[in-house]
């Protein structure tokens, strides 16, 4: 029997978002392309809640990250037989 993960639906949105942010950041750095800007606008109302949405997502998985951590620690080691 498969084990039940315990990343939620919200949880992989957020790391869906962390992904796409960190993607944005790798072409700026690289290229100096903004993703975001090039298909919102540049701080358009938009592109700032897509921004601060990949903020949130990043905070969220900083604090579920602690809370996997403390599930995990007390999951048992599944043995081989």
């Amino acid at each position: 029997m498969a084990e039940k993960t315990t990343l939620s639906g919200i949880t992989w949105a957020a790391i869906a978002l962390v992904v796409i942010g960190a993607l944005n950041w790798g072409l700026i750095g690289i290229f100096n392309f903004n993703l975001v800007a090039a298909i919102f606008g540049a701080m358009s109302p938009l592109s700032r809640l897509v921004y601060i949405v990949v903020a949130l997502a990043g905070i969220y998985l900083a604090v579920d990250t602690v809370r996997l951590r403390e599930v995990s620690r007390h999951r048992p080691i599944a043995t081989v037989p």
